[in-house]
């Protein structure tokens, strides 16, 4: 891997002005639970960097099971603490300390599909548990894009006015999750932000890889969802810093994602002028697909700082460098929710 594509990655990872001035007002420590996930070690490494650069001392904590083979070394030597606990154990759960600002990112998606029942345990359970342990706090809840339904591409996808249609049992447990912390802010007053996020794109996982290595490897891409909505993995995490900013009660809907409804031919041609390759399209684009509306989040926070067609270039360049890439698809094609 050259030096080049790592020094521009590292300089795209830095908290901005904006986030370093709201870690500077933040009052509290913060929580991440679910640390151990695909996002949770690059959200927690911007944090910890952007309360460096505040000047403001507080905790960087992070809790999962940290089953992950030198998750734990790598987030220490990040400077974040760390706690290994199941969540789904009521007495782990409990002797978590009491923080001011938590970050939600625990959750089941893949195998959704013959685990039903553990993956509402997780998605609409759970959320109860913590939602009544940290009524005090202000919570930042994870969500997903897939609690909307398909809605038509001419729209330019579903603000947060749309209401929920989940398709699926995956997209059903994560509105229960949803409706859960929406129950408890009311009971007890406690701020919440529902962040609805998709598609995340990180240079070793997400929509854009996806595309990319299989425009590579001249394997079909299938055009039945044909269009997505894509965000920089490091502007959605710092987003979800900053929305503790607006967290309340009643609980706050905000849909993170990029301002494009991408057409995947186009994504896929565009790696075909990377790679000197003709993409192998099958099916065709459908008149609906799973999009989201982030004018809100815009509006609160300003545009994503890397664009598409950057995304798309340092994507081809990871790969084509021989980039460490994560075997977690997304699976952005299903249409029928089954995950």
């Amino acid at each position: 891997m050259t030096g080049n594509i790592q020094a521009t990655v590292a300089s795209l990872l830095q908290p901005s002005h904006e986030l370093v001035a709201a870690m500077a007002a933040l009052e509290g420590d913060i929580l991440l639970l679910g640390v151990g996930g695909k996002i949770g070690p690059s959200l927690a490494k911007l944090a910890k960097q952007a309360v460096d650069q505040s000047g403001v001392p507080r905790r960087i904590i992070g809790v999962s099971r940290l089953t992950e083979p030198g998750l734990k070394e790598q987030l220490e030597q990040d400077g974040i603490e760390t706690i290994a606990a199941d969540l789904l154990n009521e007495d782990e759960l409990s002797a978590l300390p009491d923080v001011k600002n938590v970050l939600y990112l625990a959750g089941t998606k893949f195998g959704t599909t013959g685990k039903e029942a553990f993956t509402w345990a997780m998605n609409a359970y759970l959320p109860g548990r913590v939602a009544e342990k940290y009524r005090n706090s202000r919570i930042v809840v994870y969500s997903t894009g897939n609690v909307y339904p398909l809605t038509p591409v001419f729209q330019g996808g579903a603000d947060e006015s749309v209401a929920p249609a989940p398709v699926g049992e995956y997209g059903q447990s994560c509105l229960g999750r949803e409706r859960i912390f929406q129950h408890f802010s009311r009971q007890y007053g406690t701020p919440v932000l529902i962040y609805r996020l998709n598609y995340a794109n990180d240079l070793q996982y997400g929509v854009l890889l996806e595309i990319a290595k299989s425009v590579r490897d001249g394997k079909p891409i299938d055009l039945r969802m044909g269009h997505v909505n894509v965000i920089w993995q490091g502007d959605a995490n710092e987003m979800a810093l900053r929305a503790f900013a607006h967290c309340s009660a009643p609980a706050k809907l905000l849909n993170i994602t990029g301002p494009e409804t991408a057409p995947v031919r186009w994504i896929a041609k565009e790696f075909g002028l990377h790679f000197g390759k003709e993409p192998v399209f099958v099916n065709e684009e459908q008149s609906t697909a799973l999009l989201s509306n982030a004018a809100e989040s815009f509006r609160l926070f300003g545009y994503p700082k890397v664009s598409l067609k950057q995304m798309i270039g340092l994507t081809a360049a990871w790969l084509e460098q021989g980039g460490r890439t994560i075997s977690k698809a997304t699976h952005f094609q299903e249409r029928e929710g089954q995950f």
